[in-house]
């Protein structure tokens, strides 16, 4: 590990061992929080894969649904 100074915009580069070890890529987001004893804290959110596998899910439905058949189940409850 090496050391980081903050720049007047209060900017920190993440080093690049960090940036590797962690698959870090320009756009990722992160959180940063104070820690026990005064420490930064900066994590990584999790990187989703294909959000709309996450959305809708891995396996598709087994059969087509026609638009008139939903429109009636929200019209009966």
């Amino acid at each position: 590990m090496g050391v980081s100074k903050v720049t007047d915009r209060f900017q920190v580069t993440i080093l690049k061992d960090v940036r590797e070890k962690l698959g870090l890529r320009p756009g990722d987001e992160v959180t940063v929080e104070i820690g026990a004893e005064g420490r930064i804290v900066m994590k990584r959110f999790a990187r989703l894969g294909d959000p709309m596998k996450v959305l809708v899910g891995k396996k598709p439905y087994h059969r087509h649904v026609p638009i008139e058949e939903l429109e009636e189940n929200l019209e009966t409850g």
